[in-house]
C-alpha cells in the first residue's frame, strides 16, 4: 500500500491529525465488522496490530495478515 503500515504512520516523523486518526480508527472498525459478521466465509483475525493495518493512496484502512478458518 501506498502509505504503509498504520505503525509506520503513527510513530514516524510526520503526525497524523486527529481527524486522519478517527477516518483510519473508523475504518478499522467496519474492516473488523465485515470480517466479523458481514462476509460469507468467517475470517477469524488473531493478530490486529498496527503492523498489519496498511493505509492507501487515501489513508482508507486495510486489514492485512488474516487466515481463513474453515468450520
Amino acid at each position: 500500500m501506498f502509505n504503509g503500515s498504520l505503525s509506520s504512520f503513527l510513530f514516524g516523523v510526520v503526525r497524523p491529525s486527529s481527524q486522519q486518526r478517527m477516518q483510519i480508527a473508523l475504518g478499522v472498525a467496519r474492516g473488523l465488522m465485515y470480517l466479523y459478521k458481514e462476509c460469507n466465509t468467517q475470517i477469524i483475525h488473531c493478530d490486529i496490530k498496527p503492523q498489519n493495518i496498511l493505509l492507501n493512496d487515501y489513508f482508507t484502512a486495510k486489514i492485512s495478515d488474516f487466515g481463513l478458518q474453515n468450520f
